[in-house]
C-alpha cells in the first residue's frame, strides 16, 4: 500500500541533472510523498527557507552553494531534525563519505546509485516525520481539561497530586489519564509524558498553563 502524502513537504531534491532529479520526485511520488527540486544550491536554500522538508537529497558538487555547504546549514539550523543524505559521482573515497558525514550527513551515496536503495534508505526519516505530525495531531485531540492533567504529569506528579491540584477526585483524574493515553497511543505514563516532551520541543502545541 502507498504512504499517505504529508502533509509537508517532504523531500528535497537539489541536483544539477535535471534527468536525476526528476527520477528520484518521480520514485517519491509513487509512494505518496511530495518533493520539490532545485537545481542550485541556491535554489535549494530559498527552497529550505519557505517549509522545512523531512529529507534533503543533495548532490556534493552543487552550484552556488555545495551539498557540503547545504548540509551545514541544514544541520546548523534543524539537527536531527531534517535527515539529509548526499549524492555524488566525483568524490566516491572512503574518506569523501566520512567527510559528510563528520559535516552531519545521516548518509552518503554513490553515483550511479540504485533508485530502490535510496528509497529504502529514506524511509526513516519519513516515518519519523509521519510519527511527529502524528503526534502534534493526538496532542491537538486533548481536552482543556486533560491538557492541564498532561501539564502536571510532566511536571512529575502523581495521580493524588494532580486530582488535588486540580481540586478533583483521584478516580476522575485515572479517567482523565486513561483517556489521554488512549489518544497519544501511549502504552504508560512515561510514553504519554515522552510523546509530549519530543512535541514541546518541536515547538508544537504546549500543555495550557493550570488557571
Amino acid at each position: 500500500m502507498s504512504a499517505q502524502p504529508l502533509r509537508q513537504q517532504a523531500v528535497l531534491v537539489a541536483d544539477r541533472d535535471p534527468a536525476i532529479r526528476h527520477r528520484i520526485t518521480g520514485a517519491f511520488a509513487r509512494l505518496g510523498y511530495a518533493a520539490v527540486e532545485a537545481a542550485d544550491g541556491e535554489a535549494a536554500l530559498e527552497a529550505l527557507r519557505a517549509r522545512t522538508p523531512a529529507l534533503v537529497i543533495a548532490e556534493v558538487a552543487l552550484p552556488e552553494v555545495s551539498g557540503y555547504e547545504l548540509c551545514r546549514e541544514v544541520k546548523d539550523a534543524h539537527d536531527d531534525g531534517v535527515g539529509v543524505i548526499l549524492l555524488s559521482a566525483l568524490r566516491t573515497e572512503p574518506f569523501d563519505r566520512v567527510a559528510g558525514l563528520l559535516l552531519g550527513a545521516d548518509d552518503y551515496l554513490v553515483k550511479p546509485f540504485d533508485t530502490d536503495e535510496l528509497l529504502a534508505r529514506s524511509r526513516r526519516f519519513l516515518r519519523g516525520a509521519e510519527q511527529k505530525a502524528a503526534e502534534g495531531s493526538r496532542l491537538r485531540m486533548l481536552t482543556p481539561r486533560e491538557t492541564e492533567v498532561l501539564d502536571l504529569l510532566l511536571d512529575g506528579l502523581p495521580q493524588n497530586e494532580i486530582a488535588a491540584r486540580l481540586v478533583i477526585s483521584p478516580k476522575t483524574a485515572s479517567t482523565h489519564l486513561q483517556r489521554i493515553l488512549t489518544k497519544l497511543g501511549a502504552h504508560s505514563r512515561a510514553q504519554a509524558v515522552a510523546i509530549a516532551l519530543r512535541e514541546r520541543g518541536r515547538g508544537g502545541p504546549s500543555p495550557r498553563p493550570v488557571g
